[in-house]
């Protein structure tokens, strides 16, 4: 019932979210050595998920190793700049979906009480 409430806006705020966490990752681990920075490919991980696969599945499908533009001698790919850069602009878009399903949620609300 809430898929078809929220629509694509309901998967794509799970998805955000689970994305959020991984830069993170990469973020807390930019000086680990050998760490490889992942991100998620988000269109095709919610076209999975409007495909039906759960976001578990989804999010593993379209995860990707990040491919260094100057690698460092320790094996590490966190790039400090980008995965800033990336988690910025995520934050800005889970930000912009999380308004939406709160907009639906208040109409949908006030459509139950009638008003």
């Amino acid at each position: 019932m809430a898929g078809s409430i929220f629509g694509i806006h309901g998967a794509a705020l799970e998805l955000r979210s689970q994305r959020m966490g991984l830069l993170t990752s990469n973020i807390a681990n930019a000086a680990t050595p050998g760490y490889k920075a992942r991100d998620i490919d988000f269109a095709a991980a919610l076209g999975a998920r409007m495909q039906g696969a759960d976001s578990g599945n989804a999010v593993a499908g379209a995860t990707r190793y990040r491919v260094p533009v100057m690698p460092s001698l320790d094996g590490n790919t966190v790039e400090l700049a980008n995965e800033q850069m990336a988690f910025a602009e995520n934050a800005v878009a889970y930000s912009a979906t999380l308004s939406f399903v709160q907009g639906r949620a208040e109409r949908i609300t006030r459509a139950l009480r009638g008003e």
